[in-house]
């Protein structure tokens, strides 16, 4: 049910993994050059601290992308990120490979997408969730769509909801509020 609430937590129970696509979901779908020719990405610290709350819990992130990109390898480092799958161009192929990584089934596995190559990655995993300004197609195949725009705090709604889902936001927050 796609509406203008926020995500579902209901939604989000039986998720043990989160997969997501990097331009268009980490961020704003921006590629800057530098006077150099180097690559230049924008990435939200809201969505870096809702990645690290689900390591924390326990919950693998991955990144499943078709392009290469150092800015995006250095921001999974940063994150401690340790599924990178960069340079793939058919995502759908690679979804047993991830599966295995992850220690999870594809029912188990949210992916985040916003773009036509998003699509048969999203039919295949058990929640599909598209960000708010994605392409109108990833919007359909998605069961669920976040307020916030990619890079604008997406990911971070869905890092919530996913914890949420599990029972585990209030053990997260405790961390902040010492209660």
């Amino acid at each position: 049910m796609k509406t203008e609430k926020p995500l579902d937590p209901k939604l989000f129970r039986g998720i043990k993994a989160l997969l997501l696509d990097a331009d268009g979901v980490l961020t704003d779908g921006s590629i800057i050059y530098d006077g150099g020719g180097r690559e230049v990405k924008v990435f939200s610290v809201r969505d870096g601290l809702g990645i690290r709350l689900l390591a924390d819990a326990g919950i693998p992130v991955g990144i499943l992308t078709g392009r290469s990109s150092p800015a995006l390898r250095a921001r999974c480092e940063n994150l401690s990120v340790k599924h990178l799958w960069d340079g793939v161009s058919d995502k759908a192929d690679f979804l047993a490979a991830v599966s295995r990584a992850f220690g999870a089934e594809l029912p188990e596995i949210c992916y985040v997408g916003d773009d036509l190559p998003d699509i048969p990655v999203m039919l295949r995993v058990g929640l599909p969730v598209a960000v708010a300004d994605a392409h109108p197609e990833a919007i359909a195949a998605a069961r669920a769509v976040t307020l916030a725009r990619g890079g604008r705090g997406a990911v971070r709604e869905v890092c919530e909801a996913i914890l949420r889902g599990r029972g585990l936001w209030d053990k997260a927050l405790a961390r902040f509020t010492g209660i």
